[in-house]
């Protein structure tokens, strides 16, 4: 048997929400700003782990995986509170210093040149009382005093003298009155600066504060706590994360701060529910070791189902469909077999390896790491290199995330503590039917032995790098069996919490930009999210210090920790599925970081409006490696640029379904030892980015992404980039098609239509031309705004601002748009994916698709559904491109 008596866990739920947090004041939980508390609650918001009170244990299972308790996680949290003043990010008094020290310069640059003037446009008649009372303005000395004093004798001299100065106070107040309505109210001289306690800050300024705060230790300070302990989704370790995060929020003085529940189908490894043994013939019996070497967290898949099975063994090489279609053509039955398949190549999803075992007649699946993908034929092995040593293991959800997002037992609505409307995990087409458990290159290797001389032979594209494998073979009928056992403590209403903190904008507080990274691993996490996380918050500690300053956005910025993404991208799937009219209006963008650091390339893919403002802030940044280089011109080099988004981080919802214009980045390397225990704070610090200088970079790059898209009075997307791909689509499109030997009619690039049935993209190209047209008309309107406004120093009446306005949420909705709302709208048999342009690949759920209602029809060979798509798609563009125009 496996080592699973290593694990004295229980498999249950964290204490309900309010349990859990009866003990905190109630107004930590939401609508918490900077004066929601007195100064000591905001020094003391995160205690050492030894001083917060231990929640009350839940009930218990006499079987199961029970993650670390509460208690025992904050008790391994040594130096979890707050920096001191000794910290390197420093103590109040020193920024407060630094503010006193800005005021002193500010004034001693005034005698010399003119104040920074941030350039900003004229509010509505709405905004005037919150304009007012920001301004330090001595309107107290012209306000009339009618104390009136009576003197008998005299009161006849001492009533003329009060008499004139009623009047002169009288019209001192309509002095000032006027005065308030000439520059705030109308538009004669509005210089459309911003004004706030008295500062006013220009863009530039802005930036190099946001840029040049970023602290590569606070950073790595960050990480250092997050990977403590394990903090698997659902378990007592992401929800003391979620307190902390929710406290460091607090701490930076957000406007706004919440916590948000959910219950959720999760599961967890039983106590003794685990193994993997040649069980026949006899002479051969060996048992798998599972665990790894320093186990902290069980090894098992996520959403992976329970059962006891055993069949021959069986090598598929990756596990795609292709490879099962080459062992049938082989003669290998697969009928009630055990899959032997490895990581990464043709098939990248791991559900889907499963899935396609599943579907070739198999009765269980492993999954192993092998050393030629990502281990020491690669390079030195952790500890002393970067690559998974030979007894790491790479867990992971198998949830189908292309077929079915967010929690598998409530597709298309949110789970909300009240919601009584769910499937049962049977009757879910996001869950795969057969067990599968993962292993380490160390075990697989016995199972690889055994099959020598068994079948045939496997193709040389087949084998592997498994130390100590004379043959490869496939296996057939006649192969050792195998027993697999998997049996799940499944928790079908598990909580699970995200964590919001805003900073409220000035101009448009209902339009949002929303910054996200998720914070629930697989076990330590230093890379994936844990690098993310660490940079994350040090983005909220810069923006928090620049409030200090009476700095605000023009729009909302909305950070958001996400819990439970491993598993399949449940907390912000549901999310966007509680709040979707209102994300469908008032989200602008989203923003998301997963995986922060891993390497030294700078990747980032998204909607085609972001090329431009992500090359530009790019090109505002210092390469670590190669200072005397920017990233812009590293990653021109390299010839790359954003790629589409498939299905792999939690922006699929926020794209997919409610159609907010999304990108995600990050520093990318070699292969490290994902998902396994070994991905720790040692592995970062030593192999990572040890000087976290990437890490710094990464919060750079987003902070001023942040500013561009929150600050900026025009929105600095780019639909004409976007219309220039979607035409590249279309010609990929009909290439595809012709691949797929799709009838295909004469039209833009010709076709045979001698078939009964045939199929043309006349339409698409239709759509595509109409939208370059359009957003070309469109964006003229920014370039006569840029220069009449900016050119004339920065005015901008009431009239114009209306139309600016007009023009961002336009501009900002085109994503919206471009959605299938139809009541039975959506990729057809997964219609959660609503996006007729982008969406996940059905068969490679991380890689992205175009067209994916088109593509998924064609790869059905129904042609007639094909051109329904095709007109239905091409009316969407054409229609969204009028919306463009004219509302």
């Amino acid at each position: 048997m496996g080592s699973d008596n290593k694990f004295e866990y229980e498999a249950l739920p964290i204490p309900s929400y309010e349990e859990a947090v009866g003990a905190r004041p109630s107004s930590s939980r939401s609508n918490l700003g900077p004066e929601a508390s007195d100064e000591a609650e905001r020094q003391g918001l995160l205690h050492d782990a030894g001083d917060i009170t231990a929640r009350e244990a839940p009930r218990s299972r006499p079987h199961g995986y029970q993650p670390p308790t509460v208690e025992s996680v904050r008790d391994s949290l040594d130096g979890l509170e707050s920096p001191g003043p000794g910290s390197e990010r420093g103590s109040l008094e020193d920024l407060q210093r630094e503010l006193a020290q800005m005021d002193v310069e500010d004034g001693q640059e005034t005698a010399q040149r003119p104040r920074l003037l941030r350039s900003r446009f004229s509010k509505r008649f709405s905004d005037l009382t919150r304009s007012l009372s920001a301004i330090r303005f001595p309107i107290r000395r012209f306000l009339p005093s009618f104390r009136f004093t009576i003197d008998l004798n005299n009161s006849r001299a001492r009533l003329r003298t009060h008499g004139c100065m009623i009047a002169l106070r009288l019209f001192g107040l309509f002095l000032v009155v006027t005065i308030v309505y000439i520059f705030f109210v109308s538009d004669i001289f509005n210089m459309n600066s911003r004004f706030i306690m008295g500062q006013s800050y220009s863009a530039a300024s802005v930036e190099n504060f946001v840029q040049g705060h970023v602290n590569e230790t606070s950073i790595a300070e960050n990480l250092r706590r997050i990977t403590k302990f394990p903090h698997m989704a659902g378990t007592e370790g992401s929800f003391v994360l979620a307190e902390w995060v929710e406290s460091e929020f607090k701490i930076a003085g957000l406007d706004e701060i919440e916590m948000e529940e959910f219950q959720v189908y999760l599961n967890y490894p039983t106590n003794n529910g685990r193994r993997v043994a040649i069980v026949d013939p006899p002479d051969l019996f060996w048992e798998a070791t599972l665990e790894e070497g320093d186990p902290q967290t069980p090894v098992f898949h996520g959403h992976s189902k329970s059962g006891n099975v055993t069949g021959h063994i069986i090598y598929a090489n990756y596990g795609s469909r292709e490879d099962f279609q080459h062992l049938a053509d082989s003669g290998v039955n697969l009928d009630g077999a055990i899959a032997l398949v490895r990581y990464y190549g043709s098939e990248t999803d791991r559900a889907l390896k499963i899935k396609a075992a599943e579907l070739a007649g198999a009765a269980g699946c492993i999954i192993y790491s092998d050393p030629s993908e990502d281990g020491f034929l690669k390079g030195p092995t952790y500890p002393d290199g970067r690559y998974m040593p030979e007894d790491g293991v790479q867990r992971g959800a198998v949830s189908l995330m292309s077929w079915v997002v967010g929690d598998v037992l409530s597709p298309g609505f949110a789970s909300t503590p009240d919601e009584k409307k769910r499937l049962k995990p049977e009757e879910s087409q996001g869950l795969t039917s057969i067990p599968s458990i993962p292993i380490a290159w160390r075990d697989a290797q016995k199972l690889l032995q055994s099959m020598k001389g068994h079948g045939s032979q496997v193709p040389a594209k087949w084998v592997g790098g498994v130390p100590h494998v004379d043959q490869w073979w496939t296996g057939d009928e006649s192969s050792p069996k195998v027993n697999l056992i998997n049996i799940q403590d499944e928790v079908e209403r598990q909580p699970i919490y995200n964590v919001f903190g805003r900073i409220i904008g000035l101009e448009q507080p209902e339009k949002k930009i929303i910054i996200g990274n998720h914070r629930d691993s697989w076990c330590l996490g230093s890379a994936d999210p844990g690098s993310g996380t660490a940079v994350f918050l040090e983005v909220v500690r810069v923006f928090g210090e620049l409030r200090t300053f009476g700095w605000r956005p023009l729009r909302t910025i909305e950070f958001v920790s996400w819990d439970a993404e491993e598993y399949n991208l449940i907390g912000s799937t549901e999310h966007v599925e509680k709040e979707i009219e209102s994300l469908r209006e008032n989200a602008y963008a989203y923003l998301n970081v997963d995986v922060g650091v891993s390497g030294k390339d700078f990747e980032a893919s998204g909607c085609p409006v972001f090329e431009r403002v992500v090359t530009q802030i790019l090109g505002r940044i210092s390469d670590p490696t190669t200072a005397n280089k920017t990233l812009k011109e590293v990653w021109e080099e390299k010839n790359k640029q954003l790629g589409p988004l498939g299905a792999g981080s939690d922006y699929v919802a926020f794209q997919d379904i409610a159609g907010t214009s999304s990108v995600d980045f990050g520093f990318s390397g070699e292969l490290y030892p994902y998902h396994s225990c070994y991905e720790n704070w040692d592995w970062m610090v030593k192999f990572g980015d040890p000087d976290f200088q990437y890490h710094k970079s990464l919060a750079q790059f987003w902070g001023l992404l942040i500013l561009q898209l929150a600050d900026t009075p025009v929105l600095p997307f780019d639909l004409e980039v976007y219309a220039s791909r979607i035409a590249s689509y279309v010609i990929e499109l009909e290439k595809y098609a012709k691949s797929k030997d799709v009838p295909v009619a004469h039209g833009a690039s010709g076709g045979d239509s001698t078939r009964d049935v045939s199929v043309t993209f006349q339409s698409l190209y239709d759509a595509a031309e109409k939208f370059k047209d359009d957003a070309a008309e469109f964006h003229h309107w920014a370039r006569v705004w840029h220069d009449t406004v900016l050119g004339s120093g920065g005015f901008e009446n009431n009239v114009v601002g209306v139309q600016r306005m007009e023009h961002n949420a336009r501009m900002a909705l085109f994503d919206t748009y471009l959605l299938d709302t139809r009541v039975d709208g959506g990729v057809p048999n997964r219609t959660q994916f609503k996006h007729v342009i982008f969406g996940p690949q059905l068969w490679s759920g991380y890689d992205a698709t175009f067209f994916p209602a088109i593509r998924d029809s064609i790869d059905s060979r129904n042609w007639t559904l094909t051109q329904e798509w095709v007109d239905r798609v091409s009316k969407i563009i054409s229609h969204a491109s009028d919306r463009l125009l004219h509302g």
